[in-house]
């Protein structure tokens, strides 16, 4: 039998999904580094880059509408509505899928030639067939959702990235190995997305089997005299009104990452034309799109995570008007990602180099890794500042500076890019970031003052400054010490022993320079106030 999830239970559940499909999709960049060329790199990256912001577009907030007026309709005791509104979004999710499948692999080779990307049209029609199944796929999540069962959308997500890593990758080296070369194995790596949709649609119509049979024998033991309700006959068009009134705002925040992605792989070509020759824009583009983008994705994954759980809660105590608890909560989370999601990125960007060279075939492109991962902070702010923003029930204002952001990163990269190559589309995108943040914080302040570091910004400054001072020096001594040893000895070692130092130094000076208080730690959650606990016994032995 289906059971509903709890609050906590259900956030737990879409992190940890989360979690795992972040990794798994890291862990599919690593063997394409070591199985193709630059040309299939890039070519690979295209097509999945453009596949993603479809999909975003496509689905991008509305399965969360979806949820609301799923869980609404039947917290009203109208389950047909719910049906129906069900049916309408399954209706968009299938004319959706063969629209912008259609369009996807009729339109690949104009693709190509305005990127300039070789080879990139096969595997844009490879991965194509996906889109025809993921908008289905996203409106039953959504569903499901509504009605509290977040394992099918959790498990769904976990089997996608599986086969999809699997199944592409197994694919790639039966092409490689029959000598098709990396345009088809590129387009092979393509094509486990739609194995992948394969995989998650079979999961969640297990689901929707067994939610089906359950309804039907719960509606059977329920006797009356009365004679049955018709069916409800809500129109679709006011569904659809409803649904879209509610996600547009979400769509348009939720398509800012793969935005930048996209507009960055389309034109890196042109737009570097006098910065690179063409043989060293394909290798520097193929560094850029799978080893800096793999590992930069990693530290917004706690974000995704906090940003889950925080709306509702936010929303709860705005709701109730509790501004004070609206205020808390708001600071708290944002605290949280300054103390624990920045060091992630500063401990990536100051051991890119050990890092790229351990999970990569060579740590060549480890400065594009560096400052990409650096970027990474600013992203995190954005979307946590956003998600604030939709618990105080003002998902508009986001959008709007997400507007404001983008057409930022697109003059900046036009102008920075012919000069500074990669670096200057980086250097863009950063800026769109800390604009979108600077502008959310700004919209929040005006409703509750975030209280995130107080007075105590120059010793926070000081305890990421010192840490990442001691990791460069760090690195640069174990790479030179193990310089005889093998290289991925050398630089797992560098990492590890980089990450000791960053890590444990980062920690003692936030404590040292009462950066972190005993009253912080204790408003946090239970694994990561019992770490900070003890690294604060020195410093508080009375308060702690």
């Amino acid at each position: 039998m289906l059971k509903k999830d709890s609050l906590l239970k259900g956030t737990i559940i879409l992190a940890a999904a989360a979690l795992v499909v972040r990794f798994l999709g890291l862990f599919q960049r690593i063997p394409l580094d070591y199985m193709l060329g630059s040309i299939g790199q890039a070519a690979f990256n295209s097509a999945n880059t453009i596949y993603l912001l479809l999909l975003t577009i496509a689905t991008g907030g509305i399965p969360l509408s979806i949820s609301k007026m799923i869980s609404q309709r039947y917290a009203l005791g109208r389950p047909d509505e719910a049906k129906r509104i069900y049916q309408a979004a399954l209706m968009f999710g299938a004319v959706t899928g063969l629209l912008l499948a259609t369009a996807m692999f009729v339109l690949a080779p104009v693709y190509e030639r305005l990127s300039r990307v070789p080879d990139s049209a096969v595997s844009l029609q490879a991965i194509a067939p996906a889109l025809l199944l993921f908008p289905i796929i996203a409106m039953m999540r959504g569903y499901f959702q509504g009605r509290q069962i977040m394992a099918a959308g959790g498990i769904s997500q976990i089997m996608e990235q599986i086969l999809r890593l699997i199944g592409g990758i197994g694919l790639a080296f039966i092409v490689l190995g029959l000598g098709w070369g990396d345009k088809y194995g590129a387009a092979a790596v393509a094509f486990g997305s739609v194995l992948g949709s394969i995989g998650a649609f079979s999961v969640m119509m297990w689901f929707a089997r067994k939610l089906k049979k359950q309804d039907r024998d719960e509606e059977s033991t329920i006797a009356t005299d009365k004679a049955e309700k018709p069916s409800s006959k809500l129109p679709f068009r006011t569904i659809y009104r409803e649904i879209f009134r509610t996600s547009i705002a979400a769509v348009v925040t939720a398509m800012t990452v793969q935005f930048v992605y996209f507009f960055d792989q389309s034109f890196f070509m042109r737009l570097t034309t006098a910065f690179y020759n063409h043989d060293t824009a394909i290798k520097v583009l193929a560094e850029y799109t799978n080893r800096a983008m793999g590992i930069a994705g990693i530290p917004p994954i706690l974000a995704i995570a906090l940003g889950a759980s925080i709306i509702p809660v936010i929303s709860s105590a705005y709701a109730l008007k509790n501004m004070e608890e609206v205020q808390r909560q708001s600071s708290l989370v944002m605290r949280i990602v300054f103390f624990t999601g920045v060091p992630v990125a500063l401990l990536l960007t100051v051991a890119s180099y050990s890092v790229t060279g351990l999970l990569f075939k060579s740590p060549s492109g480890y400065d594009t890794v560096a400052l990409l991962t650096a970027g990474a902070i600013f992203q995190i702010t954005m979307m946590i500042s956003n998600s604030i923003l939709y618990g105080l029930n003002k998902p508009k204002q986001p959008m709007y500076h997400t507007f404001i952001g983008l057409g930022l990163k697109v003059v900046c990269s036009l102008a920075l890019a012919p000069f500074l190559g990669v670096y200057g589309l980086i250097i863009g995108s950063s800026i769109c970031f800390i604009v979108i943040t600077l502008l959310n914080v700004k919209t929040i302040n005006k409703e509750i003052n975030l209280n995130i570091l107080g007075n105590k910004w120059f010793a926070y400054l000081a305890a990421i400054a010192v840490p990442a001072l001691a990791g460069w020096g760090t690195e640069y001594l174990v790479l030179h010490i193990t310089d005889a040893w093998a290289n991925k000895v050398s630089y797992f070692f560098a990492a590890a022993v980089t990450s000791i130092i960053v890590g444990g130094l980062y920690l003692i000076m936030l404590a040292a320079l009462r950066v972190i208080t005993p009253e912080d730690v204790r408003s946090f959650p239970g694994p990561l106030r019992k770490v900070l606990t003890l690294v604060l016994k020195p410093f508080y032995k009375r308060a702690v």
